[in-house]
C-alpha cells in the first residue's frame, strides 16, 4: 500500500512525463522526516502509557567544542525533545585523554536507563584518539549510530532485524520508499565507500534485492556507471561532481553531499550544494533529493528511530511478560 506521501510524489511525477520531460519530482527530507518524527512520538507515548514513566534515553558524547559538532548536536537534542526522548549531552574537554573517553563510554554502556549512545565525530582533542577503537567501545546494543564493527558485520551479512542500521543510509532508504519505486530488481549505483554512508548503503540496497555497483575514486568509467543506474546514491564529498547528462532518464537520485561553494550573492559568501549538479540532474531524473533539505534531516530522524527501537528491544527483553 502506498503512503499518502508516496502517492503524491507519484502523481507529481506523472505530470513530468509527457512527450517531453520537464523536471524531476523533489523528494523532501524535511517533509519525510516530519512524518517519521510524528510516528515516533506516538510510539514513545504508547511506551509511556504501558510502562508508567518510561522514556527512551539517548546520550550524545562530545569531545571538545567544535562549532559544527555543536550545531549537529543541537539538532539531535531538539528532535529528541519533540519526540519525547530523554536526550543528554555529555561534553568532555579538548584536553580529555583516550582513556577518559573510553571510561565515559563504559559508564553509559553499564547504565540500564540509557538505550542509545552516540560519540560525536570528529573527536576534538589535543591528545591522540583512535576513532575506530572508541566507536567500537560503544555497546552494540546501544550503538544507535550503527557504526560499530558488530553492527556493520551484521548488516553486511543481511541480518537487518538484529542490528542498528547507520542513520544516513537508513534515511536514504526511507526517501526511496517515499517515491513508490521498488528497489527489488533495480540496478543501483552507489558513489562513495565510506563506513558511514557508501559501504552500508551498498549493503542495504543489496539486501533489499537491488543489483548494486559501488563506485569510488578509482572507478575509471564513472559517467557510464551512473548512466546505468535506476537508483543513484551519491556520497562522494565532491561538490556537484555528478553531472545531469550522466543520469539515466527517470532515475531516483539521492544526494548525500554537503559542500560549500563560493557565492557572492549570499551574505556568507558561500552556499550549500550537494555532490550532484542539481539544476542539470533535475531535468533528467524521475525523483531527486534537494540539498539542503533532503538527506540531512533524515539522518537525524533515523537516529531517533534507532533510539526508539533500542528502547523497544530493552522493554521486550526485560518486560516480556507485561
Amino acid at each position: 500500500m502506498l503512503t499518502l506521501a508516496s502517492l503524491s510524489l507519484r502523481l507529481g511525477a506523472s505530470g513530468c512525463r509527457g512527450s517531453r520531460r520537464s523536471i524531476a519530482t523533489v523528494v523532501s527530507g524535511n517533509k519525510t522526516s516530519r512524518l517519521v518524527r510524528e510516528r515516533l512520538a506516538l510510539e514513545v507515548e504508547r511506551m509511556r502509557s504501558r510502562f508508567s514513566g518510561f522514556r527512551p534515553a539517548l546520550v550524545v558524547l562530545q569531545v571538545g567544542d567544535r562549532d559544527d559538532s555543536n550545531l549537529y548536536i543541537s539538532a539531535k537534542l531538539k528532535a529528541a525533545a519533540q519526540i519525547g526522548i530523554d536526550a543528554r549531552h555529555v561534553r568532555l574537554p579538548g584536553s580529555a585523554t583516550q582513556d577518559e573517553v573510553l571510561q565515559s563510554i563504559l559508564s553509559v554502556n553499564e547504565n540500564p536507563s540509557v538505550h542509545g549512545l552516540i560519540v560525536q565525530l570528529p573527536l576534538d582533542s589535543v591528545n591522540p584518539m583512535d576513532s575506530e577503537l572508541i566507536t567500537n567501545a560503544v555497546s552494540p546494543d546501544k550503538d544507535v549510530d550503527g557504526l560499530s564493527c558488530i553492527n556493520a558485520g551484521k548488516l553486511s551479512r543481511g541480518d537487518l532485524k538484529n542490528c542498528f542500521i547507520p542513520c544516513t543510509p537508513n534515511g536514504c532508504m526511507e526517501l526511496i520508499r517515499q517515491t513508490g519505486v521498488s528497489v527489488a530488481g533495480k540496478h543501483a549505483v552507489v558513489i562513495g565507500r565510506s563506513k558511514i554512508v557508501g559501504a552500508p548503503m551498498h549493503d542495504l540496497l543489496l539486501w533489499n534485492h537491488a543489483t548494486v555497483t559501488s563506485c569510488h575514486s578509482k572507478t575509471t568509467d564513472l559517467p557510464e556507471q551512473v548512466g546505468r543506474a535506476d537508483i543513484l546514491v551519491v556520497g562522494a564529498g565532491r561538490a556537484e561532481m555528478v553531472r545531469g547528462d550522466w543520469v539515466k532518464e527517470g532515475a531516483v537520485v539521492i544526494d548525500c553531499g554537503i559542500n560549500h561553494v563560493p557565492d557572492e550573492t549570499k551574505a556568507s559568501g558561500k552556499r550549500v550544494v550537494g555532490d550532484v549538479h542539481y539544476a542539470s540532474a533535475n531535468e533528467r531524473a524521475g525523483f531527486i533529493t534537494p540539498v539542503p533539505g533532503g538527506v540531512g534531516p533524515m539522518t537525524v530522524a533515523m537516529l531517533m528511530e534507532n533510539t526508539v527501537l533500542s528502547a523497544q528491544r530493552f522493554l521486550l527483553k526485560n518486560h516480556a511478560g507485561r
